[in-house]
């Protein structure tokens, strides 16, 4: 049987909850063998971001060249991308990718830390599979704000209509119901979860397009794939283990 294989292109979060870090851990608890390319180094904990530094745009398009010429995934997730020069780099190696790419348009961290621009996400949106927006990230992608089950709609039809094949907003940031909203093949799909009200959800989003990620890579169909990465995640923030003294990780044992 081969190993399914998955590769992250994000940064690194020293206190292992976010970035490369949390993509790992979620590669393997899903059962996928995880690859790394850096673009970004930080200097962080739970507590917050001191300082943030981008690699230089060759440096990272060499890492990916270097892991896809060798263990070529089965699919492949963006985070962090640190500024237009990387995503244009990672854009022009993304034209000849022949396996699903996941796009999490990171633009602030947890703490409210800066880590992209919208004109650095834009150079990736027409070769994403699948992107992953929260409320913000959709609201300064669509120029118009996103708050709701409606607007989330709307984001995901003018998302889709920039070039993105797939587009799913998430609405972790809602009042009641966790909801995120896909809009697939012309069609609208509602993913819905319990709300866990919890101070340690650090990392969420990594690791919720890492599980989709990892499903990807498997050969799971697109829906399966968010709803197996949807279950999982809620049940990780639901057991998180408590851990720092700010914003903590979540349960990336959770099964």
């Amino acid at each position: 049987m081969s190993t399914p294989v998955a590769l992250s292109i994000a940064g690194s979060d020293p206190s292992g909850g976010a970035g490369i870090q949390a993509d790992l851990k979620t590669f393997h608890q899903f059962g996928v063998y995880g690859e790394a390319a850096i673009t970004l180094i930080t200097v962080q904990n739970s507590r917050g971001v001191e300082s943030v530094k981008v690699l230089d745009a060759e440096l990272v398009a060499a890492q990916i060249r270097a892991v896809i010429e060798d263990i070529r995934p089965g699919a492949a997730k963006i985070g962090a991308i640190g500024n237009r020069e990387v995503a244009e780099a990672v854009g022009r190696l993304a034209v000849d990718f022949d396996f699903p790419l996941v796009v999490d348009p990171v633009m602030v961290s947890k703490h409210g830390i800066g880590l992209a621009e919208v004109d650095a996400i834009s150079p990736l949106l027409r070769h994403a599979f699948l992107l992953t927006p929260n409320l913000d990230e959709a609201s300064a992608l669509c120029g118009f704000r996103v708050a709701d089950l409606d607007s989330m709609r709307r984001a995901c039809t003018f998302l889709v209509q920039q070039g993105t094949s797939n587009v799913m907003v998430k609405g972790g940031h809602l009042h009641g119901d966790a909801v995120d909203v896909l809009k697939s093949h012309g069609k609208m799909h509602d993913f819905y979860g319990e709300r866990i009200d919890s101070k340690n959800t650090h990392g969420t989003g990594c690791a919720y397009s890492a599980a989709i990620t990892a499903e990807l890579a498997k050969g799971t169909e697109l829906i399966e794939a968010i709803a197996r990465a949807k279950a999982w995640i809620t049940e990780a923030i639901r057991t998180n283990p408590g851990l720092g003294g700010g914003s903590g990780p979540l349960n990336f044992f959770a099964r």
